[in-house]
């Protein structure tokens, strides 16, 4: 089967729906309904914060998002394309065109730089002298709007920082281009300077027009975003558009915090 042709998605229009979406996992015979008939659009250039107590199914709903993972039931298309009922190659080959993501763990190549781990990712899609050289192009300018010099990006994971590894992590994540930017509690385990950081990194692809979708438990990550997602019992139950991120007012927190005091946060 041909891979799917994906089209271009304009701004606020729908670039990913679920239809009755559902996951179901049993362990020793007991069968646990994460999800349960859960309906979601994720509009394009949107900035979508999913959010939900502990043990809710953020991760599990954004991998099935993703195409990380099939949902038990239901539907989810990508720009109107049904990517539930792919092969499992067809849903690798769509990841690296279509998905990028960043995770709590950094998951970088020890033995490779900084740079070389974003390339590797790039050339996964494009091979000979010629995308090589537009890929390497892509990577310098990633890196700068990142914030991470050339010596920098020189080195290897364990001679940079935690942050520094995550926004090169975000700079993989980006290489190939992808419609949505998934990100997986992506300040998890960054101290308050370089958690800082790596969300000014996403803030800004996001006004550039890059769909984001991140999951985060966190308050201060989760007004990044322009529209937060809230799941419970396996379904959104509450949805708040809070606008566009133009830095940390006394309004924004209030607006965020009324609205998860109300879910049940």
């Amino acid at each position: 089967m041909s891979q799917p042709r994906i089209q271009p998605i304009e701004p606020g229009q729908p670039v990913i729906t679920t239809q009755k979406l559902s996951k179901t996992f049993s362990t020793e015979g007991v069968q646990q309904h994460v999800l349960r008939n859960l309906d979601l659009q994720i509009r394009s250039g949107d900035f979508t914060v999913i959010m939900g107590a502990s043990g809710a199914g953020k991760s599990t709903l954004l991998y099935a998002l993703s195409g990380m993972d099939r949902p038990t039931l239901g539907q989810v298309t990508f720009a109107g394309r049904d990517i539930v009922g792919l092969s499992e190659s067809e849903l690798a080959r769509f990841r690296r065109r279509h998905c990028g993501f960043v995770f709590q763990q950094i998951y970088l190549l020890d033995n490779m730089s900084l740079m070389d781990n974003a390339m590797a990712a790039g050339l996964l899609l494009g091979q000979g002298r010629k995308a090589r050289a537009a890929i390497a192009a892509r990577a310098a300018n990633l890196f700068d709007q990142v914030g991470i010099d050339a010596a920098t990006r020189a080195k290897f994971p364990a001679q940079v920082s935690g942050g520094e590894a995550q926004r090169a992590a975000t700079v993989r994540g980006l290489i190939n281009q992808p419609q949505v930017l998934f990100a997986d509690e992506p300040t998890g385990a960054l101290d308050q300077t370089s958690g800082t950081a790596v969300l000014d990194v996403l803030t800004g692809v996001s006004r550039q027009g890059q769909t984001v979708v991140m999951v985060t438990h966190d308050l201060k990550s989760a007004k990044r975003g322009n529209r937060i997602a809230y799941l419970r019992d396996g379904q959104i139950v509450g949805d708040l558009d809070l606008g566009e991120y133009q830095g940390d007012d006394a309004a924004r927190d209030a607006q965020l915090r009324s609205f998860l005091v109300e879910m049940g946060w």
